[in-house]
Order: structure tokens, then sequence, then C-alpha cells
């Protein structure tokens, strides 16, 4: 968007890592309710440490995480297609993961159209553990 929402959201970012003096929620809700996809992504990353599906609400709910991530996307933001499906696969629900995976391919991300292309349901991370579906990681890195 513009330099000084991209300000914002730097300044935000600086003080929720515990950098900066104030207050970055509050920048953050200014920046999304004005419509900036960025600053959506990161409410909804924060409203949802744990990945449980009761925190992630539905995307009718313009405040929910799912909602927040969904309306990021249609602002134009490609990584929030690919959050939208890791966020999908982490409470289990496989059907949206691919359906996801695909809008995130669409927009442009190239990481995301392999990964489709040999599309897995097992991954390497813990929260993989938790819904026994967690594979070894491999010799080239993924």
């Amino acid at each position: 968007m513009t330099e000084r929402q991209n300000r914002m959201l730097r300044r935000a970012d600086t003080i929720l890592e515990g950098h900066g003096i104030g207050f970055g929620l509050p920048i953050l809700w200014h920046l999304a309710l004005n419509g900036y996809g960025l600053a959506m992504l990161r409410l909804a990353s924060w409203y949802t440490p744990t990945g449980d599906r009761s925190e992630l609400g539905s995307m009718i709910d313009a405040f929910s995480p799912a909602g927040m991530m969904y309306r990021a996307y249609r602002k134009g933001e490609p990584e929030a297609a690919q959050n939208m499906a890791m966020t999908c696969f982490n409470i289990g629900n496989m059907a949206r993961y691919r359906y996801w995976m695909h809008r995130a391919a669409r927009c442009g991300d190239t990481g995301v159209a392999r990964e489709l292309k040999r599309f897995e349901i097992r991954k390497p991370h813990g929260l993989a553990r938790k819904l026994r579906r967690l594979r070894p990681p491999r010799r080239d890195g993924n």
C-alpha cells in the first residue's frame, strides 16, 4: 500500500517483538480496519497461536482469524491463501487444505505450486504429530 502504512506495520512488529515502546495491537487494528492486508494477516496469526479449530472462527465473521485471512486474500495478499491452507492442515481439514493450496498456487506462489504437485498430507512439523500426520524430514531439507 503506501509507505506510511508500511512504516506503521514495521513499528507494530517492532513493538510486538519486544524491541519497541508502545502498543502494537492497536496499530495493527487501525491498519486492518483501513484495509491493509498484511495487518490482517498479522492479526490473524496473533489470535491463533495454537492452531485450535475453536480459535479459528468462521470466514463470515470479519473479525475472526479465518475472516481476516480471507479478507486479506481478497485484498490481494498471496501469503493469505498459503496461511489459510496451513491453518486448515493444522486443524485436520484436508479438503480445505487442498482448496487453499490451489488458490495460493494460482496467486503465483511457486513454492506452494511445487508442493501441490506432490500433494502430501504428512508434514515434518510439530503440529502434524498431534494430528498423527508426521513424517521424517527429507534429505533435500523439506
